[in-house]
């Protein structure tokens, strides 16, 4: 068996395709030499993929980044990441060269990624492609808080939903509705532009908690969507409340100390053969519990027997 994947390792090292895998965590743990050429890694560096992107785009070279805000770019694209079992798309290098890319992902959230030069097939259009793959991005992305938008967050839920919520492990998916309590008011108190920079605020803090198979996008006003495959509804309370949790230690405006916020939240468990808008009904109806207990809380919705 050692022979054999000493054999593997050498095809893929010497393979004229960049090869890379990354974990659940989006750090990088095998690329291959072409991989690492491509986006300027040592033999030595395994590192988080967006790291890898921000070093290279300040050094303008690698993948080109068509927005000028790096880190609004970055929130946006890891919301959307590997959010899908497979998925296949083009992208331009700084050198001039197109690469067509391929990023398969399993249920624990580890990524392949395999990229192969197409240069020479693509030597017409190039600015079309960018625009296109620019616009598409856009489509997908709230433009408020940058992260993924609601109709990114409603497919993913249908995916989960077509899968009948239930991964390789048997674990039923969850989908929960988050929603900022007492939002008028902060506008009320402190004006819109500063309910805006507290969307924005949450929108980044949850991001950052948020598990690579998870899918988490705004879904209009102060309500976000947190798609959870393979998930229980137990697991799910655990996740949220460390959620809520962050959200209520947060102190976001600097000129008012004193300031702090929260969230509730309500979480549905897929039943196979329901409908998107049921299941999205439920966990609606658990939200207006949490809100009308007190807030700051995250319910469950029943099951009918």
């Amino acid at each position: 068996m050692e022979r054999k994947l000493r054999k593997i390792l050498r095809f893929i090292e010497t393979a004229g395709v960049m090869f890379a895998v990354f974990d659940e965590n989006d750090v990088l743990v095998y690329a291959n030499r072409l991989y690492r050429e491509a986006f300027f890694l040592t033999e030595e560096e395994y590192p988080y993929w967006g790291d890898m992107m921000r070093r290279n785009f300040e050094a303008r070279r690698g993948t080109v980044i068509g927005e000028a805000d790096f880190e609004l770019w970055l929130k946006g694209t890891l919301s959307r990441r590997g959010k899908v079992p497979f998925r296949a798309f083009e992208t331009d290098v700084h050198d001039g060269s197109w690469l067509w890319m391929t990023e398969t992902v399993d249920e624990d959230g580890w990524m392949v990624c395999i990229a192969s030069d197409i240069t020479k097939l693509l030597v017409k259009d190039s600015m079309l492609r960018q625009e296109r793959d620019i616009a598409l991005r856009r489509s997908l992305t709230d433009d408020l808080t940058g992260i993924a938008n609601r109709r990114f967050v409603m497919e993913r839920l249908n995916d989960m939903i077509a899968r009948d919520g239930v991964a390789a492990n048997g674990r039923p998916g969850c989908f929960a509705i988050l929603d900022l309590d007492n939002f008028k008011q902060v506008n009320d108190r402190f004006g819109h532009f500063s309910g805006d920079r507290l969307l924005i605020d949450f929108a980044r803090e949850i991001s950052l908690q948020v598990r690579r198979t998870d899918c988490f996008g705004r879904l209009g006003g102060e309500e976000f969507g947190l798609v959870l495959p393979a998930t229980t509804g137990a697991e799910a309370i655990v996740i949220i409340n460390r959620m809520l949790a962050q959200i209520s230690s947060l102190r976001p405006f600097p000129d008012h100390p004193e300031f702090f916020y929260s969230c509730s939240a309500g979480v549905a468990s897929v039943i196979p053969g329901e409908a998107q808008s049921e299941l999205y009904a439920r966990a609606d109806e658990a939200l207006y519990r949490a809100k009308s207990e007190g807030k700051n809380r995250v319910c469950v919705a029943e099951i009918a027997a």
